[in-house]
């Protein structure tokens, strides 16, 4: 725990850098880019500042990282949050300066692909933040929701405890970012039930996080990258979560499996896993076939949970990740998982 860094924070009127350092759509999708960084300016009081390959498509992940290092290194920028997140930012790991970003470290935000840089500042002992994109949550239609703004607000501004809340709705369909209607009106939301809890009776969990988007963490354990000797997470709590291409239940569960074959689920006493998006252009299910593919991930999780992490705690349907309210996860930082309660508490 306490080699983790909890940084400064801005205040309203300082700059704040808004990079992609995976996928350049606000150059082919900008509606929402620039509502999100409207809102920046105009809800959160900051000034964002663009790098050459914020809106380029087919950066090369030198480019990208030269634009991290840019950001990280200039004393003016207070903050650096993502664009959006993509699929290849581990081509982009080999290329960062350790050195640079340790010795200028800034709180980030980005979740999705932006797990690999998240996963990367943590092994420099750098707290930073899963969730809180420009393009998704910045940029959401017609307004932020209220629960993802206050998270993002807390999360920017404030340091100290912060108690999730959940949802009673979530994200249904959406609609085109090429549409201009679509941001005419807030996204179509669904009634949904609360967190599902297990093995938390008399139970409470503190320690550092660690975690972030199932599929990219599992090419990080793939290609062995940033991933330390399994009891170094010994103790912390893991936060899990799946993208819009949403994985079978079988690929979630086969997912674990490695880890826990790996001998790496076992080591946290406490895992958060989000809401399941359940609705794509590509997989455009309806509310009941979406809420049959949250249930069977669930299933899934608790599978691999029974056959390799039988002690620890979880809480399934957290709002963390690709859902919508989104709330934000710091990663490396605190958080307490209160069984007794069951209240989670993280620390920003």
């Amino acid at each position: 725990m306490s080699t983790h860094m909890y940084l400064g924070k801005p205040r309203p009127g300082d700059r704040v850098a808004v990079l992609s350092p995976s996928c350049g759509l606000p150059g082919i999708l900008p509606l929402p880019h620039e509502l999100g960084l409207r809102r920046l300016r105009e809800d959160f009081g900051l000034e964002p500042v663009e790098y050459p390959t914020t809106r380029k498509m087919g950066s090369t992940p030198q480019e990208r990282a030269a634009d991290i290092h840019a950001a990280f290194a200039d004393p003016g920028i207070k903050a650096v949050i993502s664009s959006i997140g993509g699929d290849d930012q581990i081509t982009v790991l080999p290329h960062l300066d350790r050195e640079l970003l340790r010795a200028n470290p800034k709180p980030f935000f980005g979740y999705s692909d932006c797990t690999n840089l998240l996963v990367y500042l943590e092994n420099l002992g750098i707290v930073g933040y899963h969730g809180g994109t420009v393009m998704v949550e910045l940029g959401r239609p017609g307004a932020m929701h209220p629960l993802t703004a206050d998270s993002m607000r807390a999360a920017l501004f404030t340091r100290g405890d912060f108690e999730l809340t959940p949802s009673k709705e979530s994200n249904g369909q959406n609609g085109r970012w090429e549409d201009p209607h679509t941001f005419d009106s807030e996204p179509e939301m669904l009634p949904c039930g609360g967190w599902t809890w297990h093995n938390a009776d008399g139970r409470n969990v503190q320690g550092a996080s660690w975690g972030g988007n199932l599929e990219i963490l599992s090419w990080l354990l793939m290609a062995d990258r940033e991933i330390r000797p399994v009891d170094d997470y010994a103790g912390r709590v893991l936060f899990l979560e799946t993208s819009e291409e949403m994985p079978s239940a079988d690929e979630v569960y086969r997912i674990l499996r490695s880890m826990g074959e790996r001998g790496l689920l076992r080591q946290f006493p406490a895992l958060l896993m989000g809401r399941a998006k359940n609705w794509s252009f590509e997989k455009p299910l309806g509310a009941e076939a979406g809420e049959r593919y949250r249930t069977e991930q669930r299933k899934a999780v608790l599978r691999a949970l029974g056959e390799y992490a039988p002690e620890t705690m979880a809480v399934l349907d957290v709002d963390l990740g690709h859902t919508d309210p989104q709330q934000i996860i710091p990663f490396g930082g605190r958080i307490e998982v209160d069984g007794v309660g069951r209240r989670i508490v993280v620390t920003y």
